[in-house]
């Protein structure tokens, strides 16, 4: 990655960040699952509590589905911010098959968010010369309005395309961009294994930039905890929740996400981090 990259990072990526609803399971997949803001909020509060240093924010409608609404999201902030102000929290762009690109970056320019988490795919579906130019303004547009993107990669070609894309211009990035390496697919009955890792770790060590990138990793299934487990052990930081799974190493059904938190601090008690 070139060094002379433009746009700062502000923070570090969260060492643990609860993502505890997402934009697909609903109550009848589980009863603990948050789906109204004061839901959400009384979830962070216990998750915070738990050891989570961050949250992955979905807001759902009436019906309970995903939207993108800015003013649910200003609503869940605001409450956020008052209850549980010591964490960070980062509002999803995702198009759940709802959002084509453009609508995504509409909603992000309306509510201006501090952090945000950003599907590189989704924005970048194709290489139409209107696509990059749509995507670079929406990029550059968040560097400049000072909104943390966290790039949702599901592929280590992902992460080709966005090194590629960083050097050529159309991402601005400054020191430590946060990356999210989803080990596996929202897909029913998905089980992520630590094989889901290894090219992502593969490409960041061929191009000597496992030190550079602040990266986490998400995994799906009762080995969500293993995968999370040797993301640290490699040097990085994991994401953990219902979004992603709803049970513990040994196939319990977690109670809730705070009991998935709980569970994974007690998993990484006594992790040593390789160097990088």
């Amino acid at each position: 990655m070139s060094k002379n990259l433009t746009a700062a990072v502000p923070f570090a990526l969260p060492a643990i960040m609860v993502a505890p609803n997402g934009a697909r399971r609903m109550q009848v997949d589980h009863a603990a699952l948050p789906l109204s803001v004061a839901e959400i909020v009384a979830c962070a509060r216990a998750c915070y509590e738990a050891g989570a240093d961050g949250l992955h924010a979905h807001v759902r409608n009436a019906q309970g589905e995903h939207v993108l609404d800015v003013g649910l999201y200003h609503e869940l902030l605001q409450a956020l911010a008052t209850e549980v102000p010591q964490m960070r929290v980062q509002v999803t762009s995702e198009a759940a098959g709802r959002y084509s690109a453009l609508e995504q970056q509409a909603v992000m320019r309306a509510l201006k968010p501090a952090y945000m988490s950003v599907a590189l795919r989704e924005m970048l579906p194709d290489q139409a010369a209107a696509t990059l130019q749509q995507a670079q303004a929406f990029y550059h547009w968040a560097a400049e309005h000072g909104s943390c993107i966290q790039h949702i990669l599901y592929t280590a070609d992902d992460l080709k395309h966005y090194l590629y894309y960083v050097e050529s211009g159309v991402i601005p990035q400054g020191d430590r961009p946060h990356i999210l390496f989803v080990l596996g697919r929202y897909a029913q009955h998905q089980q992520s294994g630590l094989v889901d890792l290894q090219p992502f770790l593969q490409l960041m060590d061929a191009h000597h930039i496992r030190a550079v990138l602040d990266w986490a990793v998400c995994a799906f299934g009762v080995n969500e905890t293993a995968c999370l487990v040797e993301a640290v052990r490699q040097g990085g930081k994991v994401r953990v929740g219902f979004e992603n799974s709803l049970w513990h190493a040994d196939g319990r059904l977690a109670r809730d996400n705070a009991e998935r938190v709980t569970q994974l601090v007690q998993a990484l008690q006594g992790i040593q981090p390789h160097s990088a």
